[in-house]
């Protein structure tokens, strides 16, 4: 009678490996390819032993191994697409052997001449997502070595693999070969869960070697200043540096590096003379969403460069906020998610009207429901609120001011990192808690955090201007206007900066940003509350009376009372101003 194997069952770290395009080399020359294969396995197999692994399997054109620690595996891999890297080097791009590899954790079954087992299936479904000289490792691979490593890692999100009954959360790892690999067919990174953005090396097209330092400086501050807004997904430079010197196909790249968005550009020097050029390219439909040309010299070059990169970073977030808006507009209702929700909400935010807010107000809750720690559905529920108690707009609860109030603690405590969060958050506390300590706090952390908002800014100058610190808050609102110049909301920048110098004693200065803010947008109410008074400081009271007329066409039924009541400025004199310079006008008390 015949013994029946013996079967064994452990916990293992297993690494699953093949060659890309095997068919391919095998069709093209195929004792070329078994040859060549060969001589890679007898120096990567000896590999697997050296860290501590075992070959469980071997299939002709790849290998499973399992490892006593998720470690051991992940060297062992990424030593072996480094030695890979090299022995490519020379070969023609159509005959190199690219390795993909895919790692898991997991129960491994042993019969005494296979294994078999999901931890088993799972690694070879990673590695058939891996790109050709990559590697792809899974959670529970990641969250044994986070931290442990000394190696880059990109999110990928979670996957549904063949005949794996959950999705799987993925994790690629950086390898030398990866990138300058050919894309497997139809293989494509998932794109995460917010808009994601590349910026691609610009093109020297001076013909001058030495401007690649300011070319290459200019793009990672560009980058380093992107990644500073929380709700970017930016790829990092030493993956889109890859890319340096190559003719590509966008679309290509954003496939690559798993983005929506790519920035590129180029440079031309003519004698002392500069030229850079940049373009913002939706790689998904191939369109451009923005474009610009920036001129400038030798002789201020690095000057130049800060310009270009407050300039870029300034028109890039507005205009994705915007293609991410009628991206989640365009999907079906029922498959938005709570990202999705956010953004149906944004247009119906910055609509300031009292229907298009309720609108806000119920999408971002239906956020909130889904997702109750969501930061910035949060805040901006509580910044909807606010202005319904600003605009004396009717209630939509019991406690409004107590709902505002809860939302934006809400949102700090879940946004700690998120500046948008923070920034709103902090706003609210100021003109509804009128908690100056803890909300100029917020609004200071969130400029420290990204000062390249021009939204940002905006904001906190907003609540330095109510927390009486006028001169504190011009420089925040000039740079939210040079920022921010294609922003929908520059009127609003226009409107508190003229605020802030009507409070500091310039009501010239206010009335020419007041009367620039009313023609870019003459139906936003809070605009007269500087306008109205600058007429009056200017003995201008005709002009003053007709601009009343106007703000009670927008505010119908306000008074002086009504106002003092609304208006949380820190301090008596800026509110008395602002009253004085109603109440000449005509307005009731």
């Amino acid at each position: 009678m015949d013994k029946e194997p013996s079967i064994k069952s452990w916990l293992a770290a297993i690494l699953a490996a093949d060659i890309a395009g095997y068919s391919r080399l095998m069709g093209q020359d195929e004792p070329a390819t078994v040859r060549d294969l060969k001589g890679h396995l007898t120096v990567i197999l000896p590999m697997v032993a050296g860290h501590g692994g075992r070959i469980m399997n071997t299939a002709g054109d790849g290998f499973i191994a399992v490892f006593r620690s998720v470690i051991g595996a992940i060297e062992c891999a990424l030593e072996i697409q480094t030695v890979m890297a090299e022995r490519n080097k020379g070969v023609p791009e159509n005959r190199r052997m690219l390795f993909r590899i895919g790692i898991n954790l997991g129960d491994v079954i042993h019969d005494g001449t296979d294994i078999y087992g999901d931890g088993v299936n799972v690694a070879a479904r990673l590695e058939a997502l891996a790109a050709p000289g990559g590697v792809i490792i899974s959670k529970a691979v990641n969250d044994q070595v986070r931290d442990r490593l000394d190696f880059t890692l990109k999110d990928l999100g979670e996957h549904e693999l063949k005949n794996i009954a959950r999705p799987v959360h993925v994790y690629r790892l950086d390898t030398p070969m990866e990138a300058k690999a050919v894309p497997a067919p139809g293989l494509s990174l998932p794109l995460p869960d917010k808009p994601s953005i590349a910026v691609l090396p610009f093109s020297n097209m001076s013909g001058d070697p030495e401007q690649e330092y300011f070319v290459d400086g200019m793009v990672d501050d560009i980058t380093t200043s992107l990644s500073r807004f929380d709700q970017l997904f930016v790829v990092a430079r030493n993956s889109s540096f890859t890319y340096k010197g190559r003719a590509v196909d966008v679309r290509q790249v954003a496939d690559e590096l798993g983005v929506r968005y790519v920035l590129e550009g180029g440079i031309r020097k003519a004698g002392s003379h500069l030229r850079i050029n940049g373009q913002l390219i939706d790689a998904t439909t191939g369109g451009h969403l923005w474009a610009d040309r920036f001129d400038g010299t030798v002789d201020d070059v690095f000057e130049f460069q800060d310009r270009i990169t407050e300039t870029v970073v300034g028109a890039i977030e507005p205009t994705i906020q915007k293609a991410e808006i009628e991206r989640a507009r365009r999907k079906p209702i029922d498959n938005l998610d709570a990202y999705d929700l956010y953004l149906r909400a944004l247009p119906h935010v910055y609509a300031f009207r009292p229907n298009g807010n309720l609108e806000a107000l119920t999408l971002l809750t239906e956020a909130i429901d889904l997702e109750p720690d969501y930061a910035p559905a949060l805040a901006y529920a509580a910044w909807c609120i606010e202005q319904r108690l600003t605009r004396n707009w009717p209630s939509v609860g019991d406690d409004d001011e107590a709902q505002a109030i809860t939302l934006a603690r809400r949102a700090l405590a879940a946004g700690s990192d998120d500046a948008i969060a923070i920034v709103l958050a902090g706003f609210v506390l100021v003109m509804v808690g009128r908690d100056y300590t803890a909300g100029l706090d917020g609004v200071h952390r969130a400029v420290e955090r990204n000062p390249g908002s021009g939204f940002i800014n905006f904001l906190a100058g907003t609540a330095l201007v109510y927390g009486g610190e006028p001169e504190k808050a011009l420089p925040l609102l000039q740079r939210a206007m040079t920022l921010g110049p294609l922003d929908p909301a520059y009127y609003m920048y226009l409107m508190v900066a003229a605020w802030a110098e009507l409070h500091g004693g310039r009501p010239d200065k206010a009335l020419e940003l007041a009367e620039r803010s009313v023609a870019i947008y003459p139906d936003w109410d809070s605009t007269y509350w500087a306008l109205v008074p600058a007429y009056v400081q200017l003995d201008r009271l005709p002009e003053a009376q007709a601009a009343l007329a106007k703000y009670e066409s927008l505010a119908p039924g306000m008074t002086i009372s009504k106002l003092r009541r609304l208006l949380p400025f820190r301090y008596p004199a800026p509110l008395e101003m602002t009253l004085d310079g109603l109440r000449a006008a005509g307005l009731p008390e």
